[in-house]
């Protein structure tokens, strides 16, 4: 099992490339509106905020099966906001 430190890493580091990804968008597509596009990284941040929650929950039984759903999550989360920036294009 993954520690604690390494998941929240990836949730870092994942969230982090999406949003910049995003910023990318919106830096060579300066002539579109740029709603959507701060959606999705309001998106990844409100991600954010609840997968460290999730992380830091200490009341958990099971930790192993705690945090492989929370990695579940972050791929399955990061995959929609993904989809969402291809979208975009």
């Amino acid at each position: 099992m993954a520690n604690v430190r390494d998941l929240k890493k990836d949730i870092n580091f994942v969230l982090g490339d999406i949003i910049e990804a995003v910023y990318v968008w919106e830096y060579s597509n300066t002539d579109k509106d740029t709603k959507k596009s701060e959606a999705i990284i309001d998106e990844a941040i409100n991600t954010f905020d609840e997968l460290i929650a999730k992380v830091n929950d200490k009341s958990v039984d099971n930790k192993k099966a705690h945090f492989k759903s929370i990695k579940n999550e972050l791929e399955d989360r990061g995959r929609a906001l993904i989809e969402k920036l291809n979208k975009l294009g």
